[in-house]
């Protein structure tokens, strides 16, 4: 049975295709189109996977979408009534969206693909179904507790069921307009950052503050039970009236009005972060406890957006609520077509769900590829310098050696990670022991705020030698602290004092023996890796272990700010040439800087080679 999923007209649209409860390809949209969070009907995404699978529309079982417009049009009928004259701006920037995309959804999907498959209709899943299915069914728990958290999918917003063997099953559910991660995503809008991206910002902007405002935060905006559940008191906030998310009435409460995006971070947006982080990690703690006492499961699955924030999901494995935790990497949207097609096969189809294995993810290696003839032919036809390794072994010790030497290399090798992580397929990696190496990447390649903090990718069986982790984290979802042996004390707030505001002299600031990848706070979001997994990938850590006798790299994804992760050849080399990247490695191809004509180095790139 062939099952595609599709995700659209939301954020991260994306397309996934299973073939007898196998992952066989998974993307996102933006990933082919190069526009950042692409909200369209992943036409390119959809032509991917059935491209791997070797299929033609009309051989596919089903066709399902994460997501009932009917549903989420009574939402926003129901709301706008209860706004009356309020809602005239909403109505104004998201009728069309709504009317014109969403509800003929069928539609669009019929004329895309010729047809809906052999069955000729479109089979559509409820939004927190598609999370759900994403996080439980390619786990590897035959029964668990399943807990979604987003901004709205229809009218819930934060659920907890039950999967067990082929079944998912909600039990409770918040619904819109209360919602957690509106909440976030509020306080993201209100500091300065974009809604649905800037979120790890504000995450990582988290430790540089103190909680200062949980308390206001508790007494003005969300109520908090003791079962984790919550409702917001929504006259602070402009979600139900505007696309807005707050006006100058929630800034009342914050001495101020928001933040500009391109004024400077003060102390306050510092506060405001740890303020919500804090508030959101209470509220998932208390909730888990629910959901453990309600389903008697000792495993838990997590999806939705904000299952993204790893700090709060290395809490909670801290709390040991649960023997066990499975979250799923592509936790937003784009992880909902995965999961409207895995509950459309084993849940409505009864089909029979095999368990005992790690998972089914796959570590979500799941998008193109590119053969040595493909990568060659680009490479030759643009008179490109280069060195071919026959030996992956080789090569390996070659990229380990120019890392012991502090080059940064792009990495460009199998297949593109599904989901908003790289993996070590198409990462930025580099020497994690040298000082200034994050203000490097931030400022001269990733083109960021300095403070952005970066992941750690650490050989499994060394893992608890350099963080307070004592499991896999392979998809990079779990936040941990650097063992306290390897620290380097210092006074953050001396250091505010000194500085003022200013984060960067914080940044460059060494706080351990691995300074590149340890945050303000001596955590970092960890990504482990074993030969199983990824052996190139490994295989290079091993050789800079070999060299340096340290078993970590720095890895991020390889693009720069405002871009998807780079997808093909052609991007990967325009982003190497745009940025202050030393190596390049496409395959078994490895490309030097120093090799390249410096009449091309530092030249924006990115619009030059359109995908394929």
């Amino acid at each position: 049975m062939n099952v595609l999923g599709i995700s659209a007209y939301y954020h991260d649209s994306a397309a996934s295709l299973i073939r007898d409860g196998e992952i066989v390809a998974a993307a996102q949209e933006e990933r082919f189109t190069r526009r950042k969070h692409d909200h369209g009907l992943p036409v390119q995404a959809i032509n991917f996977c059935l491209e791997t699978g070797g299929l033609k529309p009309h051989d596919l079982d089903a066709v399902c979408y994460y997501d009932n417009p009917f549903l989420t049009l009574d939402r926003w009928l129901k709301n706008c009534i209860q706004e009356g004259d309020g809602s005239k701006k909403l109505i104004e920037k998201s009728f069309s969206s709504l009317f014109a995309e969403r509800l003929w959804v069928h539609d669009a999907i019929r004329e895309t693909l010729g047809c809906l498959g052999k069955k000729g209709k479109l089979f559509v899943c409820e939004h927190h179904i598609s999370h759900a299915g994403s996080a439980f069914y390619p786990s590897p728990f035959s029964s668990a507790a399943i807990m979604t958290v987003d901004g709205v999918g229809e009218w819930a917003t934060t659920t907890i069921g039950v999967g067990n063997k082929n079944e998912v099953e909600i039990l409770r559910q918040i619904s819109y307009p209360h919602s957690l991660g509106l909440l976030y995503s509020a306080m993201t809008y209100f500091c300065g950052f974009k809604v649905n991206s800037g979120e790890y910002k504000l995450m990582g902007l988290a430790p540089y503050g103190e909680p200062k405002y949980v308390d206001l935060i508790k007494d003005h905006l969300i109520e908090i039970k003791e079962d984790g559940s919550y409702r917001l008191n929504t006259t602070y906030f402009a979600f139900t009236r505007d696309t807005a998310m707050t006006d100058d009435y929630f800034g009342g409460l914050f001495a101020g009005r928001r933040r500009e995006a391109d004024a400077p971070i003060t102390r306050r947006e510092m506060d405001l972060a740890a303020s919500v982080q804090n508030v959101t990690e209470e509220v998932i703690i208390r909730m888990a406890k629910t959901a453990k006492k309600i389903t008697g499961e000792t495993k838990l699955c997590l999806a939705g957006g904000v299952a993204l924030n790893c700090v709060a999901n290395g809490k909670l494995l801290k709390e040991k609520i649960f023997d066990d935790l499975w979250i799923q990497p592509a936790a937003g949207d784009a992880g909902g077509s995965l999961g409207c097609a895995l509950y459309f096969y084993y849940h409505c189809s009864g089909k029979q769900r095999a368990t005992g294995v790690r998972d089914m993810q796959k570590n979500s290696y799941l998008g193109p590829g590119f053969s040595l003839n493909e990568i060659q032919h680009y490479l030759d036809s643009n008179g490109i310098t280069y060195r071919l390794f026959g030996d992956k072994q080789a090569l390996a010790a070659e990229i380990a050696e120019r890392l012991a030497d502090n080059n940064t290399i792009g990495l460009f090798s199998g297949r593109m990670e599904f989901g908003p992580r790289a993996l070590g397929n198409r990462s930025i990696i580099a020497n994690p022991m040298t000082g200034g190496m994050q203000s490097k990447l931030n400022v001269k390649i990733k083109f960021r705020e300095s403070f952005r903090p970066f992941a750690p990718t650490v050989l499994s069986e060394s893992v608890s030698r350099y963080f307070d982790l004592d499991q896999e984290s392979p998809y990079m979802l779990l936040v941990a602290e650097v063992k306290e042996g390897l620290r380097r004390s210092f006074d953050l707030t001396e250091l505010f004092a000194e500085n003022g505001d200013d984060m960067l002299p914080i940044v460059n600031k060494e706080r351990s023996t691995i300074p590149a990848v340890t945050h303000v706070d001596f955590t970092a979001r960890v990504q482990t890796i074993s030969e199983d997994d990824n052996p190139f990938y490994y295989g290079i850590i091993k050789a800079f272990e070999r060299i340096t006798g340290c078993s970590v790299l720095v890895n991020t994804s390889f693009n720069v700010r405002g871009e998807p992760i780079v997808c093909s050849p052609q991007q990967a080399y325009a982003c190497f040439m745009h940025t202050d990247l030393d190596v390049l490695v496409l395959e078994n191809f490895l490309i030097l800087k120093s090799d390249q004509n410096p009449m091309l180095q530092g030249m924006d790139w990115r619009n030059e080679y359109e995908p394929d």
